[in-house]
């Protein structure tokens, strides 16, 4: 069962999907900056959803803003450039200039005001405020990002090539099905793993501070969730639907790319946490990416590792651009949508989160302290201020590995080996190799460090890897913490 089942049949069939695709932070706005800029978090510097975390600030704006792909294709390679949806989650914020800042890069732009809404929301319509209230079949917002969609692709030029970016808030909360879809999946629960409703021994105490068992509200809550959450991708899976059709009809389907992708994963009760993002393991971090397109085969499915920060510098590749004149960190996957042989390609990516919490107390939990946020009724929080951390995460012919440091005052290390323990349950970072462990510390430092080319260098497991333990540092404060808010006003 699925809730995708058009877009698997017009995307997925007709091309290729990615089995390894990820995103380098697992939470909306640094991961949308990623997508947009083709950069780590370390590099673009939107590190949480809000705007002293550079989320749609004055800084992006003017730093980052003019260097995304879109803006790329418009100035340099002559596109003609759409956007419907979520943007950022402080877009249109009054300190960051409002609903009437249109970012370079855009010929349209149809942006939500803030954070996702399905009904009740202002869009900027190309800098213009536009409010909508709660009548379906007007206003419900991934209908109307559909009916904006085939009006651009209805009355665009011909003359030019164009890109679209379609960015419906939907699967997220509040998750308001379109009435037709309300009842839909009634027997559908979030899946049992077995890393469900398990405590999260030996991991960071922010995991361990879950309650276990959950609590019937809890279960019944985070179940409720994932059916609502399927429930609005019926309206999605209508979106894509109706986009082909209408590709089709134009004659523009065999010569466009589609992708489809998420922002970030999510989880719904894994180590008893009810439901969130955020996290470091494989549910949080982990996202689907579809593509068809012109010289693809259908049918295909690829292993190779590619995160978010790829998806910029494959549609510049497509257009034409040379890369080598962007400051972008990821790689273009086109030799791998085409198929070619004898592709080198990474072994390993980072990972990177800054935590966020809350100077006070949470009232509801007042016996965890300050310094936690997005706490549930049961007293378990979702994110703390030392919920900081970066990972290496590995995938070649001889490791699955996931290697992740924390920020906080015990430097706390988490270890998983995903072949033998694909649900995270066991944290082996006591027991593995001890040379393993110090040659990711120091991979760790240099892709925390890294930009542009230096993040595309040999993993750990690449044969072209060369490793010289002088450079290890012993003393673990010395390492290229990149996310304090200090580097972020020196900016």
């Amino acid at each position: 069962q699925t809730p995708l089942k058009k877009t698997n049949a017009l995307i997925a069939q007709m091309g290729i999907t990615f089995l390894n695709a990820y995103v380098p932070s697992a939470l909306c706005c640094p991961s949308r900056a990623s997508i947009l800029t083709g950069k780590y978090p370390h590099n673009h510097h939107v590190v949480n959803n809000t705007l002293e975390g550079n989320c749609s600030s004055k800084l992006w704006q003017k730093i980052q803003e003019p260097y995304t792909f879109p803006a790329l294709l418009k100035s340099m390679c002559g596109y003609q450039t759409f956007f419907a949806g979520k943007y950022l989650n402080e877009y249109g914020a009054e300190d960051a200039g409002g609903v009437g800042h249109v970012p370079p890069g855009w010929s349209f732009w149809y942006a939500l005001e803030k954070n996702s809404k399905y009904y009740n929301y202002t869009l900027s319509v190309n800098g213009k405020a536009r409010r909508h209230g709660e009548n379906y079949s007007v206003d419900y917002l991934t209908d109307v990002l559909a009916n904006m969609s085939l009006d651009f692709l209805e009355y665009k030029s011909n003359f030019e090539p164009f890109f679209m970016m379609i960015s419906t808030p939907a699967p997220h909360s509040p998750w308001t099905a379109a009435p037709q879809y309300a009842n839909s999946f009634q027997n559908v629960s979030a899946p049992r793993n077995s890393n469900f409703n398990i405590h999260g021994k030996n991991k960071h105490w922010l995991i361990r501070q879950a309650k276990t068992p959950m609590t019937n509200s809890s279960i019944q809550f985070l179940d409720d969730a994932y059916r609502k959450r399927w429930q609005t991708l019926l309206s999605v899976d209508d979106l894509i639907e109706k986009l082909v059709k209408k590709l089709e009809l134009n004659g523009d389907l065999d010569n466009t790319y589609i992708f489809y992708t998420s922002d970030n994963g999510y989880h719904t009760g894994q180590f008893s946490l009810p439901i969130d993002k955020r996290q470091l393991y494989e549910f949080d971090i982990k996202v689907p990416l579809l593509v068809r397109g012109p010289g693809i085969k259908p049918n295909q499915t690829n292993k190779m590792l590619v995160a978010n920060i790829d998806l910029g510098p494959t549609i510049l590749d497509i257009a034409g651009y040379d890369l080598n004149k962007t400051q972008m960190d990821g790689m273009s996957l086109l030799p791998l949508l085409r198929g070619d042989k004898n592709v080198t390609w990474r072994s390993d990516f980072l990972v990177e989160y800054q935590g966020e919490g809350y100077n006070g107390s949470d009232p509801t939990c007042p016996g965890l302290g300050p310094g936690v946020t997005h706490c549930f009724p049961d007293c378990v929080c979702e994110d703390s201020y030392n919920n900081t951390y970066a990972c290496v995460r590995t995938l070649s012919t001889s490791w699955d590995l996931q290697y992740c440091e924390f920020d906080d005052r015990e430097v706390f290390v988490e270890v998983y080996n995903l072949t033998a323990d694909p649900h995270q349950i066991n944290n082996i970072a006591k027991t593995i190799d001890q040379e393993i462990l110090e040659k990711m510390n120091y991979r760790l430092m240099m892709l925390q460090s890294c930009s542009g080319a230096t993040c595309r260098t040999p993993g750990v497991f690449d044969p072209g890897y060369r490793f010289d333990p002088r450079l290890m540092f012993s003393n673990h404060g010395v390492r290229a913490r990149r996310f304090s808010a200090q580097t972020l006003q020196g900016i």
